[in-house]
């Protein structure tokens, strides 16, 4: 038998969830452009106390709007100048325990089950052409998979986190007059 404490069970009951307001996408929208800035900056930048902050913050990482806080490594500067995506088609529906194992690579940043002409799609960073051949090599290797289609990025313009805020006018109806 398992040895629980109190604690341990409300640590894993889920916060409530409030709906988000203005000031919770505010201070997200902040810590989005720098987590590492402090709660009396945040509060400064937002309008609130640096306690208030604090809890808003608490309250958003309970709720799992923040699901951690991370480094955003560069890169080139890590020996990883090349980035591609990867179309993966596969016989059946396309998730595998196999290739859920890729996620183990560090040169792996995402896996996406999506729709359209291909069942997953990857986001890889290696070191060269050579690591990326490697890659589909062990991609290949996979049971069901059946073809790629890789796209080496020549650029990047934007790249960056998920923002908290919303665009009105994009789920308005005025794009269908």
């Amino acid at each position: 038998m398992q040895n629980t404490s109190k604690a341990d069970e409300v640590r894993k009951t889920p916060a409530p969830t409030r709906p988000m307001d203005a000031l919770d996408r505010k201070i997200l929208g902040e810590l989005a452009r720098r987590a590492d800035v402090s709660y009396a900056d945040l509060g400064a930048q937002v309008g609130l106390s640096p306690p208030a902050v604090h809890e808003r913050v608490k309250r958003l990482r309970a709720s799992g709007r923040i699901r951690g806080t991370v480094a955003l490594v560069d890169g080139k500067a890590v020996g990883k100048p090349l980035l591609a995506f990867i179309h993966v088609d596969t016989s059946g529906w396309g998730k595998s325990k196999e290739l859920m194992d890729l996620a183990n690579l560090p040169e792996l940043e995402e896996i996406h089950s999506v729709t359209g002409d291909t069942c997953m799609l990857l986001k890889a960073r290696l070191e060269s052409s050579e690591a990326l051949e490697g890659l589909l090599a062990r991609i290949y290797e996979i049971p069901g998979v059946r073809g790629t289609r890789t796209y080496v990025t020549l650029s990047t313009y934007l790249e960056r986190p998920t923002q908290a805020g919303i665009t009105d006018e994009l789920s308005s109806d005025r794009h269908l007059e």
